[in-house]
């Protein structure tokens, strides 16, 4: 018989932190917001080939937070967090994990420049910011291919160079993923919606990233960008 060597689907426990969150469908309050990182998340992970786990989302508490993760961690291959990483007064995820295994520091890319990593309760950790896109761009960037490479999967999404349709501008001193909307026939990319992170209607019109390097301050309407292509095209 012939062999076929096998790899399991990596599991990874998915959580989402914040105080100011709802479950979708409940009538909002004053400061409150419906959670999406955790089912948007969950999602990716499957599309990489991995096995997510969504846990319902903690509130900016740290016993909370370890108490909620005490019993789920058994297991888990890879813990991902959205939210609490940042430097506001109630970085929960950033407070529980410092020196227990967790390093936070700022990486030169917008959006999703605070991140986290290392190993938690002897779990391995990555820790994004809550900004919606900054998740999402995090989790394209640095996780889906870590969870590639230990499935022996190929890692990397297909690449192409576009036309861009407009003009953009990108801080000078950052690595910039915009969305953008790639048509491979007519060999152009449409940037869709603005910079901000907070813009999730816009990166679910996308199908890529458009890549800005660092040292790129300004893109000209016609000039060739690359493009990471994230979805249908």
């Amino acid at each position: 018989y012939a062999e076929l060597p096998v790899h399991r689907r990596i599991r990874v426990l998915v959580l989402s932190t914040g105080s100011e969150l709802v479950v979708p469908g409940t009538p909002l309050q004053h400061g409150q917001i419906y959670e999406s990182n955790g089912t948007m998340l969950a999602a990716a992970v499957r599309e990489a080939g991995g096995d997510a786990q969504l846990m319902h989302f903690v509130p900016d508490d740290v016993a909370a937070l370890e108490a909620a993760l005490a019993p789920r961690l058994a297991g888990m291959d890879l813990l991902v967090t959205s939210g609490g990483v940042s430097a506001g007064a109630y970085e929960v995820v950033k407070s529980a994990m410092t020196g227990h295994g967790v390093e936070f520091a700022k990486v030169a890319m917008n959006p999703g420049a605070p991140q986290g990593v290392g190993h938690y309760r002897g779990v391995p950790v990555a820790a994004m910011p809550g900004n919606p896109v900054s998740a999402s761009v995090s989790f394209e960037v640095f996780v889906r291919p870590a969870l590639r490479a230990a499935m022996r999967l190929p890692i990397q999404r297909p690449r192409a160079m576009a036309r861009l349709t407009e003009a953009l501008e990108s801080p000078s001193d950052k690595r910039q993923f915009r969305r953008g909307a790639f048509d491979p026939a007519a060999g152009t990319v449409v940037p869709v919606g603005g910079p901000g992170a907070h813009l999730l209607g816009a990166l679910a019109r996308s199908n890529c990233l458009i890549d800005i390097p660092e040292s790129t301050a300004q893109l000209e309407a016609g000039e060739q960008v690359m493009v990471l292509c994230t979805g249908p095209i």
